[in-house]
């Protein structure tokens, strides 16, 4: 039991000497470092050494006189002051690296990011780093993966717009739901994932080969403002289609059909992006 208490308290930096030293005075106390020594093994030419060291961080109290004796920081407030010392740690930690990452990152590179797991994975950290504003333009497949991080930003007051394809609800985010999502799916072939944070940085590709998806994140401004402009295009083009469906139809086809076609390049009207 005395062994791994001893392993528990070098995982907090003790020593080993400093942990039995601190045992021995939590069983027994006050000690001259004479008793300590003896009731914790820490041998004579060490003991003081060991508890200077402890005095000094503050896990143990010297009383001074003719024979100096000593007290241990109650086991509840040496955790709590090593809690709050970790967490002081942290935060500044935290915030150097903030500093550091602000200066260091690269805005001019575009990274790729193989696997569908992997592409979900990165939008979900830049749904959590998002404080603003979350574009998404996704299927209901991925939105249900991508729905506790979604929930939990706009939790934190982030607006969550989604250009949907599928049966989406939410009650957290403003849903606009795309015509045609089946036969875009098929006219696609596949799925894809667009997703825009804060205008600052875009995530964007195909996520229906599974391990063979496809996509990019970046920070470059080159494409992060024409594609989060185009999303908001979306949005005008859905907004007025909401008001304006049938003018818009009797000109260009159910569902703008006839402009699909228009700027299609292939005879068949589907999209060859995945060859």
């Amino acid at each position: 039991m005395k062994e791994n208490t001893i392993e528990t308290l070098k995982n907090l930096n003790f020593t080993e000497y400093e942990a039995k030293a601190y045992l021995a005075l939590l069983e027994e106390s006050p000690l001259t470092g004479y008793a300590v020594a003896k009731n914790s093994g820490v041998p004579r030419s060490k003991i003081y050494e060991v508890l200077e060291s402890l005095a000094l961080r503050g896990d143990i109290f010297v009383s001074y006189g003719n024979t100096p004796q000593y007290i241990p920081v109650p086991a509840k407030e040496l955790i709590r002051n090593r809690r709050l010392k970790a967490e002081e740690a942290f935060e500044q930690v935290e915030k150097s690296l903030a500093k550091f990452e602000l200066s260091s990152n690269d805005r001019e590179n575009i990274w790729n990011i193989t696997g569908r797991n992997e592409i979900l994975d990165k939008v979900k950290a830049c749904i959590l780093s998002a404080e603003k504003r979350v574009l998404l333009e996704i299927w209901e497949e991925e939105f249900n993966e991508l729905e506790s991080e979604l929930r939990q930003a706009a939790n934190k007051g982030v607006t969550i717009t989604i250009i949907t394809y599928g049966e989406i609800e939410s009650d957290f985010a403003h849903i606009y739901h795309h015509d045609m999502s089946r036969e875009i799916t098929e006219e696609y072939d596949g799925r894809w994932i667009v997703f825009s944070g804060d205008d600052a940085e875009v995530v964007a590709g195909i996520v229906s080969l599974d391990k063979d998806s496809r996509a990019a994140w970046t920070m470059h401004v080159g494409l992060v403002m024409p594609i989060t402009e185009v999303m908001i295009h979306d949005l005008y083009l859905m907004e007025i289609m909401e008001k304006h469906r049938k003018v818009l139809e009797e000109s260009f086809g159910k569902n703008l059909i006839d402009l699909r076609h228009k700027f299609s390049i292939y005879p068949d009207f589907k999209k060859h992006y995945v060859k």
